[in-house]
């Protein structure tokens, strides 16, 4: 059994977290700057659409790059 593709997934991973925590702090602090809500119902939806885009960030980065790392690895390296 070649080690490329686990290895591979096991880089992924950690460049997604990286990733992951990197671009979380940036977006979401950068939304949270620019909230305009007036009233505890806005505030409330605004808060429900960053925890909808930080899932989304999670999915995108520390679920996917595991997988492109592996395909990587074993394409690349046996």
């Amino acid at each position: 059994m070649s080690w490329a593709g686990p290895l591979g997934a096991l880089i992924g991973f950690g460049l997604g977290l990286l990733e992951y925590r990197l671009m979380s702090t940036v977006v979401i602090g950068a939304l949270r700057r620019t909230d305009r809500s007036e009233t505890e119902a806005e505030r409330a939806d605004y808060e429900r659409r960053i925890r909808i885009l930080r899932a989304v960030l999670v999915v995108m980065t520390i679920g996917v790059m595991p997988v492109l790392g592996f395909v990587i690895g074993r394409t690349v390296f046996g």
